[in-house]
């Protein structure tokens, strides 16, 4: 049976999947989870995270340990760890966020491994600009996530919050978790990532109709999406259809930029449909 192979984007680990697994499992579809490089247990935090008491100049400007990280490195990781679940065959492919650049650069490299690719409010460049750059479009006003950040990313080499801070908690919980209960929200603020590797969002992506353009889409739209407004994920999906032989399915859903936490069972049912129909 085809593998579902979920890939949570920046800040977040696998343990974000867990109620969506559920809903794939309950539909009888085998999945697993698996972390972006230097996210997860992949991911180390500064060592100033953890002084005390807290030096705010020190955790501004230390190095990341995750700084060396960028997109290619972080998709041929994927491409691992998709050749050792499906053991070379091919698998459906759902990119969170920040996940879905590492997909479109795995699947350009290695579309022989992909049956499907789910993106759920995802960065998703093909085009030779980096997933960063599209956060200056006009199709990113009112985005939430920029303003979370706590240090320069290109003096540190990433994209760094300080989730230990209780006051700045309503400020993620509204850019990544707007229709997520508190209590569930709260948690898993405290499971999150300090440092994502901002090489991966500084890498230019491209991508051609010969190989990613081959590989069969859906794109899961979060209408409610404060950290990748709805308008600039149909941007990602207008350029994929660019340069692609088919077009995206494009699916909406009423939510937050985590449907996984806020709408497990929605969107299992979306990725259900996917692998249905997946070659």
């Amino acid at each position: 049976m085809k593998q579902v192979v979920l890939v949570p984007g920046f800040w977040h680990g696998t343990w974000c999947w867990n109620l969506t697994t559920i809903g794939l499992a309950g539909r009888g579809i085998p999945s697993v989870a698996v972390d972006l490089q230097g996210q997860g247990l992949d991911g180390v935090p500064p060592e100033s995270y953890w002084r005390r008491p807290f030096e705010e100049d020190a955790f501004a400007s230390e190095s990341s340990p995750v700084a060396s990280i960028t997109a290619t490195t972080a998709a041929r990781d994927l491409i691992s760890k998709l050749g050792s679940i499906g053991g070379g065959e091919l698998c459906v492919v759902v990119a969170h966020s920040m996940g879905g650049a590492v997909a479109t650069l795995a699947a350009e490299l290695e579309p022989s491994l992909f049956s499907h690719i789910v993106y759920v409010a995802a960065l998703a460049p093909v085009d030779g600009v980096p997933a960063g750059a599209y956060m200056a479009s006009p199709n990113s006003t009112g985005e939430q996530g920029t303003a979370l950040l706590r240090a320069d990313p290109r003096t540190v080499g990433a994209s760094r919050m300080d989730t230990g801070d209780r006051g700045g908690h309503e400020a993620i919980r509204a850019a990544l978790y707007g229709d997520v209960p508190v209590p569930i929200a709260d948690a898993a603020i405290t499971l999150l990532n300090v440092d994502a590797p901002v090489g991966t969002a500084l890498e230019p992506v491209s991508a051609t109709r010969e190989n990613f353009g081959s590989v069969p889409r859906t794109y899961v739209v979060c209408e409610r999406d404060r950290m990748i407004p709805p308008r600039m994920q149909e941007e990602y999906v207008e350029a994929m259809d660019r340069i692609s032989a088919t077009t995206t399915n494009v699916v909406r859903i009423d939510s937050s930029h985590s449907p996984f936490l806020s709408q497990p069972d929605v969107l299992a049912e979306v990725i259900a449909e996917a692998w249905k129909g997946a070659r």
